[in-house]
């Protein structure tokens, strides 16, 4: 769902443009991409990956292929400094930044009985600096609010299952350039993820993203990394890939807003438009895990969505510092799930596919 931590480190910037390279050139950079993700997708099935099982549509299955996205409870992870417009690196002192994203996901019906809406909003801060050597480093603060609205009684619970669902933390993202536009990454963090009247030391996760990546002298840049977190009854590894590659003039292939509605965790086909306008069609995994009230149906227990957005995303680029993203879309492949408080399964339900609608606002300063 919207609310779950992001898990890509060092995510392109949608918002920035970089140089369009030439038509051919495009055509030979997609061929490029095209057999890098063929061995990564071969390397993957050698490995017996295990990959989310749901009866999604090929597109779906396609994005977690890329994002190879398990259940995740991490920080926001953007290198903010790699996020910045060209002009703005190797500036001295700290470059501050700021997200705000209010969303609301429909009513959606749950398969053996009931109904639920969520509406909320994601907000991050922080602030970033080039140290200069091609080192960058950042700190991001994260806050989440998610309203719950259940019909009573519904498949999970004879009364709500859970309501108003917070999450806040923490992450620190460095990097360090180690030459011929290769990129290394980490971004340890620590996150609280509870429902009102949960034990917030019940509600720690905490755990790094590591990451490498390649930017081509083009602008082109692909990369691979691994994510370790571990809290609330659940300890998480998985790889992920990171991607912002040119496919002509105006196409690019990248990984949805890390700060957006849908998270990072996906594959997106980005258009450009004239005047500072770009659209988008995409979709992504998202999971949200957090500790239940200590006074509630399941007392210290662990609630959890997950869902599969498909949406289009339309952006209007006010100038280097500013941008506006509008999102809508649908939640296909939903499921909530409710454990005991050692993360034993209780109940689960799947849900029907819900509309959700969002936007984001970004600011640097």
């Amino acid at each position: 769902m919207f609310a779950a931590p992001d898990a890509i480190l060092l995510l392109p910037c949608n918002g920035r443009l970089i140089r369009q390279p030439s038509r051919p050139l495009a055509r030979d950079h997609a061929m490029q991409l095209t057999a890098i993700l063929q061995d990564v997708m071969d390397s993957s099935r050698e490995g017996d990956m295990k990959f989310p099982s749901t009866h999604v549509t090929s597109l779906a299955v396609l994005a977690a292929l890329f994002a190879v996205a398990a259940p995740v409870q991490a920080g926001s992870n953007v290198d903010p400094v790699a996020d910045a417009p060209a002009q703005e690196r190797g500036s001295t002192g700290w470059q501050p930044f700021v997200s705000l994203t209010p969303l609301y996901q429909g009513s959606a019906d749950l398969d053996r009985g009931g109904d639920f809406k969520v509406g909320g909003a994601v907000v991050r801060g922080g602030a970033s600096r080039d140290f200069g050597g091609g080192t960058r480093a950042g700190v991001t603060l994260n806050y989440d609010y998610l309203d719950y609205s259940f019909s009573t009684p519904n498949s999970l619970a004879a009364r709500s299952p859970w309501g108003v669902v917070q999450r806040y933390g923490l992450s620190l993202p460095i990097s360090f350039a180690v030459g011929d536009g290769w990129r290394l990454g980490v971004a340890p963090s620590v996150d609280w993820f509870r429902e009102n009247g949960a034990s917030t030391g019940d509600s720690l996760v905490w755990g790094a993203l590591f990451s490498a990546t390649r930017r081509f002298a083009d602008g082109n840049l692909i990369g691979l990394g691994v994510g370790a977190y571990d809290g609330i009854e659940k300890t998480s590894v998985f790889p992920f890939l990171l991607v912002d590659w040119r496919l002509g003039e105006r196409w690019r292939l990248i990984n949805p807003l890390a700060s957006g509605p849908t998270g990072p965790a996906g594959i997106e086909l980005d258009y450009q438009f004239d005047g500072g306008w770009t659209a988008g069609v995409g979709v992504s995994y998202r999971v949200m895990r957090f500790r239940l009230d200590n006074d509630g149906p399941t007392p210290d227990g662990v609630g959890e969505e997950r869902g599969v957005p498909v949406f289009l995303r339309v952006t209007r680029q006010f100038n280097d510092q500013m941008a506006l993203h509008l999102y809508g879309g649908v939640v296909t492949a939903g499921q909530l799930r409710v454990e005991n408080s050692s993360g034993n399964l209780l109940r689960k339900d799947d849900f029907d596919a819900a509309p959700f609608f969002g936007a984001t606002f970004i600011g640097r300063f």
